[in-house]
C-alpha cells in the first residue's frame, strides 16, 4: 500500500506543477487568453488574471496538502464552466477543421484534469470537508 501512496503523491505533484505553469501562463500572456473570455462577461482581461491566480492557488494547495478537498472541487467546477461556456461553443461554432480539432482537444484536456481533480478531492478524507458522513 505504501507504493500506491508514493505514486499517488507523485501524480498529484505533477498536476500541481502543471496547474502552476498554467497560472503563470495566464499572468504572462493574458492578451492571448482574452479571446477565450465570453463576450458578454464583464471584466475582460481581468478574468485571465483571476483564472491564473486560481490555477496557482490550487497547485499550491495540492502541493502543500492543505484545503485539497475544497480546492479540488472548485477546480473541477471551474473546468466544467470552461468546457460548457468556452470549449463546447468554440467546437460548435468552428468553421475550419483545425479550429474544431483544437476545441475538441481543449474539451478533452479540461475533462481529464477535471476528472483528476475530482479524484484527488474525493480522496482527501483527512481534510474534514465532508458533504455527508459516508463520504
Amino acid at each position: 500500500m505504501r507504493h500506491y501512496h508514493i505514486v499517488s503523491r507523485l501524480a498529484i505533484y505533477m498536476l500541481s506543477v502543471i496547474l502552476i505553469v498554467f497560472g503563470v501562463f495566464h499572468f504572462s500572456y493574458p492578451r492571448d487568453l482574452l479571446v477565450y473570455v465570453p463576450v458578454g462577461l464583464i471584466g475582460g482581461i481581468k478574468w485571465a488574471y483571476i483564472v491564473g491566480a486560481a490555477f496557482i492557488l490550487v497547485g499550491i494547495s495540492f502541493l502543500t496538502n492543505q484545503f485539497v478537498k475544497f480546492t479540488g472541487y472548485l477546480l473541477a467546477l471551474m473546468l466544467l464552466i470552461f468546457i460548457l461556456s468556452i470549449h463546447v461553443p468554440n467546437y460548435l461554432d468552428a468553421g475550419a477543421a483545425e479550429f474544431k480539432r483544437q476545441a475538441l482537444i481543449n474539451i478533452l484536456k479540461d475533462t481529464a484534469i477535471m476528472g483528476f481533480a475530482l479524484h484527488v478531492a474525493a480522496g482527501a478524507h483527512h481534510q474534514h470537508f465532508h458533504l455527508e458522513e459516508a463520504d
